[in-house]
């Protein structure tokens, strides 16, 4: 992963970052890596999540999705960090099957998706770390009625992803079925590069080996310096861009496959460091599709946020064939990948134009090992963040709350008193 934050820098208009504001944040750098190198040796909550490259063990992984490799597609049903990892692999990577996900509680999307898979090809993979988490508990009893319903047996076609006591444990042993363990002290939205983020991808063919290798080569990069460490550098702009005004961080991938990706950094950033009134708000885009839809307010609206673009130098390609019509004559001779690359760099560029904050993250080309690496050097950006911000990165009591609020309403409690209504109805 390669960061080049030079869009970022003494913008004309705007909240860029000085050059020499940037040197005085690279001393406070060097401090928060000696706070999270401290974490990572002494293995603590969350900083633990930075040890997965070297700690997470895929052969186990392999043993225990072996029986589910027939299958011609995965529904996995967690939510948040239980299917965005996962996600974010099986939609970026090539797989010998297909891969659903089962992570909110919508009746039509659950009913929908169930009544077109053939679940006798369909391996089930459930993922809580509490195992009582109540989205996926609920969608899961729902999928477990579908099987049996069709006579499926779904103890032969179900993987555990759980800790080490609740609900899905005590089901898991009830019915002998496989389980990986969801590591210690590792947040789910930190998960990607554990049992929770690999095993769908495994069971579907993904190289999950050469994913924790990319992992681990970014890992090995982390210094005391932000000019020395793509991550860092990527974390310390965000916070000094958000100091300076941008609340917002578009983050634009520009290859469809990266589409999840996006979604994967918006809940690793809103949920870690959205504390105490601090943060950037995380805005998911595609390039070039978005770049129609939302380039207008980039470039004339407020310039209150920084626009993140997600780029890779190299992959297949597709010609475009002559058209020989009149004012079409510029796509002659090229290629699709030219066409998305040009209009990346003027999209970049048009935002140079008039100040906005931009910054290019780059990677070789879209495969195992350079996915690792991105989704590792986000974690670390994230943790240096945090870090700078001085929040508490790898809590979420704010989602805790309405977790609660849920349950009892669930069980006929009465509306919350904070909350108020003004309806306006069609008569």
């Amino acid at each position: 992963m390669d960061i080049d934050i030079g869009n970022a820098l003494d913008a004309v208009a705007g909240p860029g970052v000085p050059q020499d504001s940037l040197d005085r944040l690279d001393g406070r750098v060097a401090e928060a890596h000696e706070r999270i190198d401290r974490g990572m040796a002494d293995d603590e909550f969350g900083y633990a999540a930075l040890n997965l490259p070297e700690r997470v063990d895929t052969a186990a992984i392999r043993d225990a999705v072996a029986p589910l490799t027939d299958a011609e597609a995965v529904l996995t049903i967690g939510i948040g960090g239980s299917a965005l990892g996962a996600a974010t692999l099986t939609d970026a990577l090539e797989t010998d099957g297909d891969a659903y996900y089962l992570d909110n509680v919508d009746p039509a999307q659950a009913s929908a998706l169930l009544a077109d898979l053939d679940l006798e090809s369909t391996a089930l993979n459930v993922v809580s770390r509490s195992g009582t988490t109540a989205e996926t508990l609920a969608n899961f009893l729902v999928v477990r009625e579908a099987y049996e319903n069709r006579g499926v047996d779904w103890t032969e076609r179900t993987l555990v992803t759980t800790g080490e006591s609740g609900n899905l444990r005590d089901l898991a042993d009830e019915h002998d079925l496989p389980v990986l363990p969801v590591p210690d002290g590792v947040p789910g939205r930190f998960s990607a590069l554990s049992t929770v983020g690999l095993a769908s991808a495994a069971i579907l063919g993904v190289d999950v080996e050469s994913v924790v290798t990319g992992a681990r080569a970014e890992r090995e990069s982390l210094s005391g310096s932000l000019y020395e460490t793509p991550a860092y550098a990527y974390g310390a702009i965000t916070y000094a861009l958000n100091a300076r005004g941008a609340s917002a961080n578009v983050v634009m991938p520009y290859h469809e496959s990266l589409e999840t990706y996006a979604e994967w950094y918006a809940q690793l950033s809103a949920e870690s460091l959205g504390k105490a009134g601090l943060g950037q708000t995380p805005v998911r885009a595609l390039g070039a599709t978005d770049q129609h839809s939302q380039l207008q307010l980039y470039r004339a609206g407020p310039n209150d946020k920084l626009v993140t673009f997600v780029h890779a130098r190299d992959g297949p390609d597709v010609d475009i064939p002559d058209a020989e019509l009149e004012g079409l004559d510029y796509l002659d001779g090229a290629s699709l990948g030219e066409l998305r690359d040009a209009e990346f760099e003027a999209t970049e560029a048009s935002l140079a134009d008039v100040g906005l904050p931009n910054v290019r993250v780059e990677i070789e080309r879209v495969d195992a090992a350079a996915v690792g690496g991105l989704l590792y050097g986000m974690e670390a950006a994230t943790v240096l963040a945090g870090e700078l911000y001085g929040v508490e990165t790898f809590t979420q009591p704010a989602v805790e709350w309405g977790k609660e609020v849920a349950r009892d309403l669930l069980h006929g409690g009465d509306p919350l008193d904070e909350t108020t209504s003004l309806r306006v109805t069609r008569e």
